[in-house]
């Protein structure tokens, strides 16, 4: 699936200028489909190799979906600044954006789960963490490989 930006002018070149909006995001949104119905929610996440992380509860709608579908498209965005005008439908936005589409799946071993939840703990924090056994069981962890990555920008 590739999408053409319309306004080609706003497109961000190059994977590192893409990669650097997503290291910038604080936060991301994941959507998904559940038949004809999308769903989306803010996450926390970490980013490494073409791959986004992100933990949930072993169960739950985010879960279901991604078992029935495991396509997503996830959004990332940076820099936001409303910019008022003079006429109402002159106020626009400033912004640096990405969007990607890739298919999840859920990491199971062990090593790999803490391996990522350290990707995660690193997009926040130049700390290092130990994942207590007790938590590891009932977190899932769950990875994005990402097939497409397209950036755009305003400013």
């Amino acid at each position: 699936m590739s999408f053409e930006l319309r306004r080609k002018e706003k497109k961000i070149e190059g994977r590192s200028a893409v990669e650097a909006v997503i290291a910038a995001a604080r936060f991301c949104r994941l959507a998904m489909t559940d038949g004809d119905t999308p769903y989306i929610v803010p996450l926390c996440f970490g980013y490494r190799d073409n791959a986004l992380y992100f933990h949930c509860a072993v169960r739950g709608r985010k879960v279901d979906m991604l078992r029935k579908n495991p396509r997503v498209c996830v959004q990332f965005d940076c820099d936001l600044k409303l910019l008022p005008a003079e006429k109402a439908c002159d106020w626009s936005l400033a912004y640096k954006s990405v969007i990607g589409f890739g298919r999840a799946s859920f990491v199971e071993d062990p090593r790999a789960r803490r391996e990522a939840l350290a990707v995660i703990m690193a997009h926040y924090t130049d700390g290092t963490f130990d994942f207590e056994e007790n938590v590891l069981r009932k977190t899932l962890v769950v990875r994005v490989d990402f097939e497409e990555l397209t950036g755009k920008q305003a400013v």
